[in-house]
């Protein structure tokens, strides 16, 4: 039996795959009816922040006005409803600086992710398939990386490059490669051993031909469940290190910068670190749920009907 004939025969062996032009079970009407809608609304408007908060803005971020810092949000007393967050210490509105500020998360968590799942899941691919002493040195570098404290390792990083967005991305695919490459080295091994994959062994396609034709499409769901989990990890990571001005530099607004920004004004202008606190926590919390949404609907043991 030649390579491409097995293949077709594992292709058939494939389970979980709904054929004769059914959608998978997880994209029907009555799966989809229940789609968490908080999270997806708060990620859209998220995205859309990102994509076009300059236009949004209601106000210029960056212009200060001395005469118009610390206005208290436009339903408080002495409000300006101009200012429906109210303004910072330099007169500055909240509002439009925390729509701005959704891009740097965005682009950080974009970049990171990509780095880290592509380098991680290849790892985690070559240590599950290989098995063995390869297995055992891939994992204990993983282990080694994800013990390491991940902001003494931004700050180092910051201290040698500075602090920036390269800094945030640099530390987070410190952590992301060795999250995925743990999760996918897993799944390997458990499809290694499925019957398609040692028919294709048998009729001699080799081992890079196996892991991208046979092994990669198994494992596709479980990476896009982890690119949804792990962008909320990414979008902490880059306000701690803002907070701790080691991440992007003033002046591009950024919110954990305005969290750190306004703790010296918590008691007489509350609203400069409570917003934008409150953005991070529900873009964060509606990432977590919408990935925990994914993994229940992609994963056929944890799919409830």
């Amino acid at each position: 039996m030649s390579i491409v004939d097995t293949e077709r025969v594992a292709a058939e062996q494939l389970t979980g795959v709904e054929r004769q032009g059914k959608l998978p079970t997880w994209l029907r009407w009555g799966n989809l009816k229940r789609v968490p809608i908080f999270p997806l609304t708060v990620v859209g408007l998220f995205v859309i922040m990102s994509l076009f908060g300059q236009w949004l803005a209601p106000n210029d971020p960056y212009e200060t006005t001395l005469r118009a810092r610390l206005i208290p949000p436009a339903w408080m007393e002495g409000g300006d409803a101009r200012y429906l967050l109210g303004t910072d210490r330099l007169g500055r509105d909240v509002l439009s600086r925390i729509i701005v500020g959704a891009l740097p998360s965005f682009k950080v968590a974009l970049a990171a992710l990509v780095f880290g799942s592509i380098l991680g899941s290849f790892v985690g691919m070559v240590a599950g398939y290989l098995g063995e002493r390869v297995d055992a040195i891939i994992m204990r570098f993983a282990d080694g990386t994800m013990a390491f404290p991940l902001i003494l390792a931004a700050l180092l990083l910051a201290a040698v490059i500075g602090p920036g967005g390269p800094t945030v991305v640099i530390a987070a695919c410190i952590v992301l490669w060795a999250r995925f490459a743990r999760v996918i080295r897993s799944e390997v091994l458990s499809v290694r051993e499925r019957d398609y994959v040692k028919l294709a062994r048998i009729a001699g396609a080799s081992n890079w031909r196996i892991m991208i034709a046979h092994i990669l499409p198994n494992v596709l769901n479980s990476v896009v469940v982890l690119l949804t989990l792990q962008l909320g990890f990414v979008i902490i990571l880059e306000a701690t290190l803002s907070f701790l001005g080691a991440g992007i530099p003033p002046p591009t607004p950024t919110w954990g910068q305005m969290v750190a920004s306004g703790r010296d004004y918590l008691e007489t202008a509350w609203w400069l670190s409570v917003f934008p606190g409150l953005a991070i926590a529900v873009v964060v919390l509606s990432f977590n749920l919408l990935g925990d949404w994914l993994r229940d609907h992609t994963d056929p043991r944890l799919r409830q009907i």
